[in-house]
């Protein structure tokens, strides 16, 4: 029997007349009767390839059959404007089946919140922050609100688990399947990831192994051409202009990893006469559903984004999708590149624009990986005891008092630190006040209150900082939100800001509400957000290190003008590369080894050049993804004996090695200050090392050159 024929026959229906569908896609067909056994599963398949409806066309069929009531199913997701965009099709198809479904998060308004509590939507769509703020609320009584919660969706589940989110996510969910008094169906879906059943099985949590589980991943559907090109262009401007020129008429998706270059490419491609639109983590929801709503209805037109545009958002049918330099995965490449190829005919592409030869080398790297077929494992992050405190703060405020010693039974064996660590982090939190105590039940303390007890604990639901920002208002209207300092640094004349792509006149800041007011201007105006520089894998700057020795990558259309750049870059960087070995190279009076190992690998050999032989460091630099910096006069021979002392002292895998960590950034790990700082510096030092990556450049020894 097939997965269609498995179906309610009121969704059969539907698919059949109202969709007009002839048949199910792969995916879906393969993906029904795991989820109407009962089994937890993660569907894979590209952008557009029908997870959402391979998940909820057996879950709203089993939800029929079994006469579920309430709130029975959660679909989670990591955006709220992925929610949006999903709220119409999630809510058609469940009205097929007499039932309804609804979205709550934090744009959604108290008149509609109060509905949901009264008429429960079957399907209710929400953020894991939103979910915890239903758990801990004032004001609704989870215990009835939740109670017939059976099973969960969780869309681009690859996005939460790679950060603190994916805890926090797993977190509330046991505490959820804690309060119904069952386990919960996991349904996770997903783009390609490298590791699919350990991602499957973290998904799980408390369910394994009790429940069964599956991995649904079927071929790639044939006839999907995948066209990718690279070229070089020099500059931003460079890239604008090619742009504007190239695919007149076609809908076009640019990506940047900047909120800054998107701004200023935007400004560039508007000056060109470009219809171009804007789509950034900065712009308030408003502009940036403006800006989608007008892009999906346009022909002639582009829309500048970052990875906001990279999760499933629909924003119509795609033309084209370009990027400005190169994505930091694979993973990321494979998600963009799937926004095309939709329309039967059609192909999947991408045009990458190298704007300098840096670009230019990550992008041949990450090409190179593409067409061997890698694809990059998604790795929970280690240790987040960080969100075992934020977890037991929330579970207090949830339950009015916990156990002191109980507590952790709500979080279903989760490893969020270590089990022999928990009773100091109560007695840590009791110590600060943030926990008051009395025989043996934990409630909400002084402190907990002071910091976290504006808008109804808001924060505390919260995992990710943020940075302190000022918003920018035309009128009435929200356009976003800048750094305080682009409304700090000296200038000549008006002061003109880019924001949504566009240029606005600042004619005053009220700086206690946080507050900007502008008016439209013309000329450039400057763009700027705090952030830091990612840190490259291994796996990409040990390609990047390939290409350089004269790897191309496969089944990539490489224009005359980037192949002519790499040709330049192999010959000036032949003596920082080696087949075999790793290269520590004096150039210029400055000596580097240039390992080619990934930043948290680098890190994990600084600290341990820093043990061995700490006369060896550069006392003004440190390292990044490809290098490290060593003191000017290091003599021969010394670099090698170092890394044979590693070896030596702490094995080939650098057990024991920690690397130091900055107190600011100490800083930007959310709820680290409610932990012991020590506990805190730790667990960021654990994020911070890649022991196989270093232990790869370890083994493979070192060659001394010199140029000049």
């Amino acid at each position: 029997m097939s997965g269609f024929d498995l179906l309610h026959p009121v969704v059969q229906h539907h698919v059949v007349n109202t969709l007009g569908w002839r048949s199910l896609r792969p995916l879906q067909e393969d993906a029904v009767a795991p989820v109407l056994g009962g089994s937890d599963a993660l569907l894979l398949a590209p952008t557009a390839g029908g997870k959402t409806e391979a998940a909820l066309f057996p879950m709203l069929s089993k939800m029929a059959a079994e006469d579920w009531r309430g709130t029975s199913v959660l679909y989670l997701a990591p955006l709220r404007a992925l929610l949006n965009n999903l709220e119409h099709r999630v809510q058609g198809y469940a009205r097929w089946l007499g039932r309804d479904a609804a979205v709550r998060h934090g744009d959604t308004g108290q008149g509609a919140r109060r509905r949901q509590v009264v008429e429960r939507p079957d399907v209710l769509l929400t953020t894991p922050e939103s979910l915890e703020s239903m758990l801990v609320s004032a004001t609704l009584d989870p215990h009835v609100v939740l109670a017939d919660v059976r099973a969960v969706i969780v869309d681009e589940v690859h996005a939460f688990a790679g950060d603190d989110r994916g805890w926090h996510l797993l977190a509330v969910l046991e505490r959820l399947s804690r309060l119904t008094g069952r386990p919960l169906q996991r349904v996770g879906l997903s783009a390609t990831v490298g590791n699919p059943v350990d991602l499957l099985r973290w998904l799980q949590g408390s369910n394994h192994p009790g429940v069964p589980a599956v991995v649904v991943s079927p071929t790639a559907e044939a006839g999907v051409e995948v066209d990718i090109e690279l070229d070089f262009v020099g500059s931003l401007e460079g890239a604008a202009t090619v742009i504007s020129a190239l695919h007149r008429g076609e809908k076009r998706l640019a990506f940047a990893d900047s909120r800054r270059i998107v701004e200023r490419l935007a400004g560039s491609l508007r000056e060109r006469g470009v219809e171009t639109h804007v789509s950034h983590s900065s712009l308030s929801a408003a502009e940036r559903r403006r800006a989608e709503a007008a892009f999906s209805e346009g022909r002639d037109c582009v829309i500048v984004a970052t990875s906001t545009l990279e999760l499933g958002i629909d924003v119509g049918d795609l033309d084209r999708v370009l990027q400005l330099g190169a994505p930091g995965t694979v993973a990321s490449l494979l998600q963009r590149l799937g926004r095309t190829g939709r329309r039967p005919g059609t192909s999947r592409n991408m045009l990458l624009l190298a704007a300098d030869d840096a670009e230019l080398l990550r992008a041949f790297g990450l090409l190179l990986l593409w067409s061997e077929g890698y694809v990059e494992p998604v790795l929970p992050t280690s240790s987040p005891r960080h969100i075992a405190a934020q977890q037991l703060l929330a579970l207090a405020l949830q339950e009015g008092r916990v156990g002191r010693n109980t507590w952790p039974e709500w979080l279903g064996g989760l490893p969020l630190a270590p089990s022999e660590s928990l009773p100091g982090l109560v007695d840590h939190l009791v110590g600060t006040g943030h926990l008051d105590v009395d025989e043996g039940m934990a409630f909400i303390g002084p402190e907990t209150e002071r910091r976290y007890g504006r808008r109804h604990f808001m924060e505390l639901m919260s995992v990710f900082t943020t940075d302190p920002q000022v918003t920018v208002l035309h009128g009435r209207d929200e356009i976003g939100v800048v750094d305080p300092m682009v409304l700090l640094e000296k200038v000549q004349g008006p002061r003109l800001i880019a924001l949504a792509g566009r240029s606005w006149k600042v004619n005053s800041v009220d700086w206690t509400r946080h507050r900007a007011y502008v008016e439209p201007a013309e000329g450039r105006g400057l763009a700027r957000w705090s952030g830091s520089r990612a840190l490259l894998s291994h796996a990409l700057c040990d390609a990047m290190r390939r290409v350089l020795l004269g790897a191309d990558p496969a089944g990539v259309g490489i224009t005359r003008r980037a192949e002519g750049r790499i040709a330049e870059a192999r010959s000036q960087w032949a003596n920082r590369v080696d087949r075999e070995r790793t290269v520590v190279l004096r150039e210029d009076e400055e000596v580097r080894w240039w390992t080619w190992a990934g930043g948290r690998a680098n890190a994990l050999l600084h600290a341990a050049l820093g043990v061995v032989d700490p006369e060896l460091l550069d006392p003004d630099r440190s390292f990044d993804s490809v290098h490290i910096v060593l003191r000017a006069d290091v003599g021969p021979g010394r670099v090698g004996a170092a890394v044979r002392s590693i070896v030596g002292h702490f094995g080939p895998t650098l057990e024991g090695v920690w690397p130091d960590v900055d107190r600011r950034a100490v800083e930007g790990l959310k709820f680290a200050d409610i932990l012991p700082l020590g506990v805190a510096e730790h667990t960021l030092a654990e994020r911070l090392v890649d022991r196989a990556g270093a232990g790869n450049v370890v083994a493979r020894g070192v060659v001394e050159r010199r140029v000049g």
